[in-house]
C-alpha cells in the first residue's frame, strides 16, 4: 500500500499534545520548559514543549506501535526499504547496530579501511575479526577514495566464509564508486553487504544526485538526515533491507546502544526530514543546483582548482602548491563563513538542500581572502599516497587479544614497530589514520607530525607527549 508521503504523525501528534496545556508529573525537568534559566529561555522556549517522553500517544522507540512506527513505515515507503528505524545517537549508532547485526565473535568481516572510526568501534564491541581492504589513491583528486573491485575480488575468494563486507559510499567529498558491481560480487557469495551512505540521504530525492546504494541492492544502510535533509544533529536512518541480516538483531543492538529515553525533537525532525525529502520537486532541485553553479563561479577567482564531485554539493578547493588549506579556511572563518573540513591541502563546502542567499558576503569575503593567502605560500606539502601500502590486511593483533594485554606510554618517536593500543583520529573527517591493533610504522609517524604542525586536530589527549601501545 502506498503512504501518503504529506503525513507527519509523529510531528503532529507532539503538536497535538502541547495544545492541550498538559501539566507535568512526568520528566523531562524542566517541566514543559517552566523551569529554565531566564538567559537561555529565549532560545529554547519553542523546542522544551515539545520535548516530552514517552506518554499516551507519543508512543516508544523501543517498542512502537502508534506514531513512531507510523512514522518509521513513512519512510521506509519513501526509501523504498522493508524497514527503517529512527536513530538518535547519529549514524554512529547505526553503524555499531549493523555490525554487531551482521557479525559474532570470531566472525570475519571485509571492511574499507578507511571507515568512520564507529565502524572500528562496532567491530571491536562484536569481536570480529576484520580483513581491510585499502582504498586506491585517485590523483585526479589527490586522495584516498575507494576500493578497487578486484581487491575485493581477491578478499573474497581468500576469505569466502566472511559475514559481511562493510562499505563507505560516497567518501566525505561526495566521491562514489563502483558499488552496484561490488555489490553484486558480494551477493554471488551470498554474503549481505553495510554500507555507511552518511552523506547520501538526499540521493532518493533526484537523477542530479547520484543512485543510492539501496536502489543497488545494499542489504542495510545507514544515512545521516541531519547533514543534507532537515533533520536535528544525530537525526539519522537505518534501512533494513534484506533476509541475510536479522532485522530483529538490529532492534536488539539498538535498543543496547540507543537511549532508553529518546529525544522526541529529534525523531519528530526525521518525521519532517522525510517529509521534506518526498515532496522536493524537480523545480526546487533545479534551484539548488543553480546555485551551486553561482556558488563555484564566486570561488572560481581563488587560488585553487575546484574539481568535479558526483555530488554537486559537495564543493572542493583544491589548494595551489605551497599553500595550507587550514589557514585558507581560518581566513573563511573571519569572515563569518564556516567550510566543513579542510584538510592539508583541500577545503570542503557543503552546499544545502535550499539556494545559498549570503551571495554579498562570500563574494566580498573572497577578495579578502585571496589578498590573504599571497603572504601565506611555501608551506610543505605532505604525501599521503604511501598511508596504505597493502591492499588486504589484517589487525597485527586481534580485538579478542587486546583485552588480556597491558599497555605503556611512549614518545610517538620511539614507537615505530609498536602496536598501538589507540586509534589516532584526525577529525573530521573522523577517519582512522592508525587503527587499535595496527602496528605504527616510520611514515605514520612522519605523516603525524606533519599534519600535527598544519594544524589538523587529532581526537587524542595529546599525541604530542606519548602514545599508548601494547607491551
Amino acid at each position: 500500500m502506498k503512504r501518503n508521503q504529506q503525513d507527519t504523525p509523529l510531528f503532529d501528534a507532539l503538536q497535538q499534545f502541547t495544545k492541550r496545556s498538559p501539566t507535568s508529573f512526568h520528566v523531562p525537568g524542566h517541566k514543559n520548559g517552566e523551569l529554565f534559566p531566564d538567559f537561555a529561555r529565549e532560545f529554547y522556549q519553542s523546542i522544551l514543549p515539545v520535548d516530552l517522553t514517552e506518554l499516551p500517544g507519543l508512543d516508544d522507540l523501543h517498542a512502537p506501535q502508534d506514531v513512531i512506527k507510523e512514522a518509521q513505515e513513512l519512510a521506509a515507503d519513501f526509501f523504498g526499504v522493508e524497514q527503517t528505524h529512527f536513530l538518535v545517537g547519529g549514524s554512529t549508532a547505526g553503524n555499531i547496530a549493523m555490525v554487531l547485526g551482521a557479525c559474532n565473535a570470531g566472525d570475519e568481516i571485509i571492511v574499507q579501511r578507511n571507515s568512520h572510526k564507529s565502524v572500528f568501534n562496532g567491530l571491536e564491541l562484536s569481536g570480529a575479526r576484520p580483513i581491510f581492504i585499502a582504498p586506491e589513491f585517485d590523483a585526479a583528486v589527490d586522495r584516498y577514495t575507494a576500493p578497487d573491485i578486484n581487491t575485493l575480488k581477491k578478499a573474497l575468494k581468500q576469505h569466502p566464509d566472511v559475514k559481511a563486507v562493510m562499505l563507505t559510499y560516497p567518501d566525505y567529498f561526495g566521491q562514489t564508486f563502483a558499488l552496484k558491481e561490488m555489490i553484486g560480487l558480494a551477493h554471488e557469495y551470498n554474503i549481505p553487504v553495510l554500507v555507511d551512505e552518511a552523506h547520501g540521504v538526499h540521493f532518493s530525492t533526484h537523477r542530479a544526485f547520484p543512485v543510492s546504494s539501496l536502489e543497488f541492492g545494499a542489504d542495510a544502510v545507514v544515512q545521516s538526515a541531519h547533514k543534507m535533509a532537515p533533520a536535528m544533529t544525530m537525526g539519522s536512518f537505518l534501512h533494513v533491507n534484506t533476509a541475510h541480516i536479522a532485522n530483529n538483531r538490529i532492534t536488539h543492538y539498538l535498543q543496547m546502544l540507543q537511549s532508553s529515553s529518546p529525544s522526541y525533537p529529534i525523531m519528530a525532525s526525521l518525521d519532517l526530514a522525510r517529509w521534506f525529502l518526498a515532496n522536493l520537486k524537480t523545480a526546487d532541485i533545479e534551484a539548488v543546483l543553480n546555485s551551486v553553479r553561482q556558488v563555484k563561479e564566486i570561488l572560481q577567482a581563488g587560488p585553487w582548482q575546484i574539481p568535479l564531485t558526483d555530488d554537486p554539493l559537495k564543493i572542493t578547493l583544491h589548494m595551489e602548491e605551497g599553500l595550507c588549506a587550514r589557514e585558507a579556511a581560518g581566513f573563511f572563518e573571519n569572515i563569518g563563513i564556516y567550510p566543513e573540513l579542510a584538510t592539508h591541502n583541500q577545503i570542503l563546502l557543503i552546499h544545502g538542500l535550499t539556494p545559498f542567499r549570503n551571495v554579498k558576503q562570500l563574494k566580498k569575503g573572497m577578495a579578502r581572502i585571496t589578498e590573504q593567502l599571497k603572504n601565506t605560500r611555501n608551506r610543505a606539502t605532505i604525501d599521503l599516497r604511501n598511508l596504505f601500502t597493502n591492499p588486504i590486511e589484517k589487525l597485527a593483533m586481534p580485538y579478542g587479544m587486546m583485552q588480556h594485554q597491558q599497555t605503556k606510554q611512549i614518545l610517538l618517536e620511539q614507537s615505530a614497530g609498536c602496536i598501538t593500543a589507540e586509534a589516532i583520529v584526525p577529525y573530521p573527517p573522523g577517519v582512522p589514520f592508525v587503527l587499535r591493533g595496527e602496528r605504527i610504522t616510520e611514515s605514520h609517524i612522519s605523516m603525524i607530525k606533519q599534519l600535527i604542525q598544519q594544524g589538523a586536530t587529532i581526537q587524542h589527549h595529546d599525541i604530542i607527549r606519548g602514545i599508548s601501545v601494547f607491551k
